[in-house]
Order: structure tokens, then C-alpha cells, then sequence
């Protein structure tokens, strides 16, 4: 049988850096502005070694960032970074699939505006704005980074 390669991209790369459970539930908690790691654990119910694990991951991959708010003892807090403020939409369209397609989905938070209304993910043509919502893609082409 020939040595067969998975396929590399982007989704892989993504999945290795924020596709665990406590990694994206520790963002859903920095997004929602829980900072401490003690509330974060708290509303996640991670695991204290697990958490402290992805905690160091996210932050290695540039996605977040600790801030000391306190000398003695040393404490932190944790912030987004512009490349973990790109991953809202991600974490909105998880919210919004689970609301969709889980039976009997938990309550889930609200993600406002500023202007009040709710929001909520569109995926559309980057040349002509229409939506990609119910099977709009019509093929995916392989094509090689541009450098």
C-alpha cells in the first residue's frame, strides 16, 4: 500500500492549536471577559494541570496573552490577542450549530452588538456577498499559497 500523506491546510494547523475542548472553552470564558484563571477553571470545569496546559498553548500561539495585575504574589490575567479576536466568529458559529443541531441544547449566552441586536455568522461569496448558507458551495479547488 503507498505511504499515504494527510492532507495539510489551515484547518489542520487551526485544529492543533484551539480544537480541544478546554482550549475553546477557556476562550469562550476570555471572550465573555473572565480573566483569572480561578474563574476561568470555575466556569469550564477543567481540570486545574489540563487547563494550566492550554492556558500556555493558546498563549504560545500568539492567541492570548498574560497581563500581571498583582506583584506580590505574582498574578495574571489573561487578554486576546488581534489573532484570538479573529476566532469570535468561530466561537459564534459553534454557539449557533449547537442551538441548531443538538437535541436539547443547555441555555447559552447571548453574543450583542453594540447596537443590542444579536449576532450571528454569515458566510458569503468574497465577489459578489451571497450566501454559502444551505450548500451554496458549489466545488473546492486546491490551489498553492501565492507568495
Amino acid at each position: 500500500m503507498p505511504d499515504v500523506q494527510p492532507r495539510a491546510c489551515p484547518i489542520a494547523g487551526t485544529l492543533d492549536l484551539v480544537g480541544e475542548r478546554w482550549a475553546l472553552l477557556a476562550l469562550r470564558e476570555v471572550f465573555m471577559g473572565v480573566r483569572r484563571f480561578a474563574d476561568i477553571q470555575a466556569n469550564t470545569g477543567a481540570p486545574r494541570d489540563v487547563l494550566t496546559k492550554r492556558l500556555r498553548s493558546l498563549e504560545a500561539g500568539g492567541v492570548l496573552e498574560r497581563r500581571r495585575y498583582l506583584e506580590r504574589p505574582p498574578r495574571f490575567e489573561y487578554h486576546l490577542t488581534p489573532a484570538g479576536q479573529a476566532l469570535e466568529p468561530v466561537l459564534i458559529g459553534l454557539r449557533e450549530w449547537g442551538l441548531r443541531h443538538l437535541a436539547d441544547p443547555p441555555p447559552a449566552p447571548r453574543f450583542v452588538h453594540t447596537c443590542g441586536a444579536d449576532v450571528v455568522t454569515r458566510v458569503v461569496c468574497a465577489a459578489c456577498g451571497q450566501p454559502l448558507e444551505g450548500g451554496g458551495l458549489v466545488s473546492v479547488v486546491e490551489r498553492e499559497v501565492l507568495e
